[in-house]
């Protein structure tokens, strides 16, 4: 499931949101099942829960 991130969080910094061509936007890809995500649109959190540090060089350390 795939919903637009609003601002909740450092939402450019996140390794979930991503571009997407086909919506020509940048989106959220945190697969939520129907009890989370009503229980993620009910919460009123100034922070996402579900945010993660996309850092793009984690796999480059990795790799040394």
């Amino acid at each position: 499931m795939t919903k637009k991130k609003t601002a909740q969080g450092p939402c450019e910094l996140c390794a979930y949101y991503v571009y997407d061509d086909d919506m020509d936007s940048y989106v959220c890809t945190v697969d939520l099942d129907e009890d989370e995500m009503a229980g993620f649109l009910m919460n009123n959190r100034k922070e996402c829960p579900f945010f993660r540090f996309g850092d793009e060089y984690a796999i480059v350390r990795k790799q040394n």
